[in-house]
């Protein structure tokens, strides 16, 4: 399949553009998103960041945004981090523009179908993504497809109850800075040195991590949960917290088959932004 399509990584402080074929990214550019800027004036940063890489072979173009979309009419409603995307009909604008067809959807569900079609996702039926970063995202694959629900929104659980505050603010970096006043990659830099201090802090997000993940076996039952987002990188320092965490799911058949990995794959976001467009053409070349 030598088919080139466009994947979009479009965040609060940068964008990334990147051209995918024959599931690799064989170019890419990286630019700050001027988040404070007219919604004009990020598209047209987008437009002229897509162009310089993009040429009239592709399939379409495919995007991520961490927010909630309509996804038949393309329409970003109230992207968090940048004030004046309240209503945004990007689909269209980019269609009339490239004359390709666009695809959006939020940036967790990006992940999960990037693992799903180009990293260890391939052999599960249903497997749930979840990015840990700056904030709590997840992304669900139901019967090998992409499940995103009403806006975009399906399985997004940070806002959920959880202790005195909410699942995010103790399964992301809110946990590091706000109970132990250090961002997460300080911590990670301290555990790699032995500090006890520091492994004592993972040990705890695990413990946290574990809980919000047997949420997600009550409600999905998955074969497969992959972990990416910065935080996934130190995994090491916070798996037999989580496992153990998870040991104590009651229903030990669905706790048994359960794979949960962090992602080892590069470019996930732009791969996964790309395979909005290509699980599109695959199904309709399925069904012809």
């Amino acid at each position: 399949m030598n088919q080139i399509t466009i994947g979009v990584d479009l965040g609060a402080t940068k964008t990334k553009v990147g051209v995918v074929q024959n599931s690799v990214v064989i170019d890419e550019i990286e630019f700050p998103t001027s988040s404070q800027g007219s919604k004009e004036q990020i598209i047209g940063e987008l437009i002229n960041g897509i162009e310089k890489i993009s040429n009239q072979n592709i399939l379409g173009i495919g995007i991520g945004v961490p927010g909630l979309i309509d996804e038949e009419k393309g329409i970003i409603y109230n992207l968090w981090n940048i004030p004046s995307w309240k209503e945004v009909h990007l689909k269209s604008q980019l269609e009339d523009h490239f004359h390709k067809p666009v695809r959006i959807t939020n940036d967790a569900n990006v992940f999960a179908l990037g693992e799903k079609m180009f990293g260890k996702g391939g052999p599960y039926k249903n497997l749930v993504g979840v990015t840990l970063g700056s904030g709590f995202g997840t992304g669900i694959i139901i019967d090998h497809k992409l499940y995103s629900g009403s806006y975009s929104s399906a399985g997004e659980m940070a806002n959920l109850p959880y202790l005195d505050k909410t699942i995010e603010d103790y399964c992301s970096g809110k946990f590091f800075f706000n109970e132990h006043g250090l961002k997460g990659d300080e911590v990670a830099k301290l555990a790699e040195k032995g500090n006890l201090e520091a492994l004592k802090i993972f040990k705890e997000f695990g413990h946290h991590l574990g809980n919000s993940l047997k949420l997600i076996l009550n409600i999905l039952s998955p074969e497969a949960i992959f972990l990416g987002g910065s935080i996934s990188k130190s995994y090491v320092f916070f798996e037999e917290s989580l496992l153990e965490t998870i040991n104590t799911f009651p229903f030990k058949k669905v706790r048994d088959q359960l794979v949960v990995e962090p992602s080892t794959t590069s470019n996930t976001a732009l791969l996964g932004s790309a395979a909005l467009i290509l699980a599109e053409q695959y199904q309709a070349d399925s069904s012809s």
